[in-house]
């Protein structure tokens, strides 16, 4: 695919940028990504071990497969897939989000390739990878097509792109902005905009004129009994993830 302009929207890197510090507080202003991190990271190990046949109960599953993590903000995704033996780039547009993943990742005897710059930056110096993350990270693009057409360029023929995001409809209104911003004060007022948020339907579209193959989509669904997050093949109403395929 032809590369597509930047599509760094620089309001909404501005947002993270003023919360680098707290990347590894599980009670500050991400504790959302980190209640939601082990669902996160079930369902990308599972997809990364289908695809690349893997076994999960081996040592260091994923030695030998290069993978790049886009928005990687403080390393809450790099750090364990760098764990389980892949080769990380963690890439992220928010500069004060680097020196504290770097910081992590050393005091945490990790070895991750920490950049400040945005996914077209690596495609042009053609870079590519088995799998590309880019976990709650669309609904920030300036350009949503353009985004995932340089995705596209970044995988290596037989790559895996794991993409999750949050759809948009009115549960998800009430439950991403009115209870998390609002209610719960999970995140700071104004961290979302609804009007960005993707349906799986127009993800897949997206995907597929990049020139990837969807061949999977799931739902993460959060239990406020258990207050947990779980995956659901049924219920995509809010969170989801797909996974797509270069062929």
């Amino acid at each position: 695919m032809a590369e597509a302009a930047n599509s760094i929207d620089p309001g909404e890197v501005a947002k993270f940028e003023a919360m680098a510090a707290e990347w590894w507080d599980p009670n500050g202003k991400f504790k959302p990504l980190h209640m939601l991190n082990p669902c996160r990271l079930d369902y990308i190990t599972t997809q990364i071990a289908t695809q690349f046949g893997r076994d999960l109960t081996s040592p260091e599953p994923f030695k030998g497969l290069s993978l790049l993590d886009i928005g990687c903000g403080g390393g809450l995704l790099s750090e364990p897939m760098a764990r389980l033996g892949a080769t990380v780039v963690g890439a992220d547009a928010a500069g004060g989000n680097i020196p504290v993943a770097k910081l992590h990742a050393q005091q945490s005897g990790l070895e991750i390739d920490y950049r400040h710059c945005a996914a077209e930056d690596l495609a042009k110096d053609g870079m590519q990878f088995d799998a590309v993350l880019a976990m709650e990270i669309i609904e920030h693009v300036a350009d949503p097509q353009g985004f995932v057409n340089t995705i596209e360029s970044l995988l290596k023929p037989g790559g895996l792109m794991i993409c999750s995001t949050l759809n948009r409809n009115p549960k998800s209104y009430m439950m991403a902005i009115f209870g998390a911003e609002r209610v719960m004060r999970w995140l700071p007022v104004g961290t979302h905009e609804w009007s960005k948020f993707v349906t799986p339907d127009e993800l897949y579209d997206l995907a597929s004129k990049a020139g990837l193959e969807p061949v999977d989509r799931r739902g993460m669904v959060f239990n406020p009994i258990s207050w947990r997050w779980s995956l659901s093949d049924r219920d995509l109403s809010v969170n989801y993830a797909i996974a797509a395929v270069k062929r």
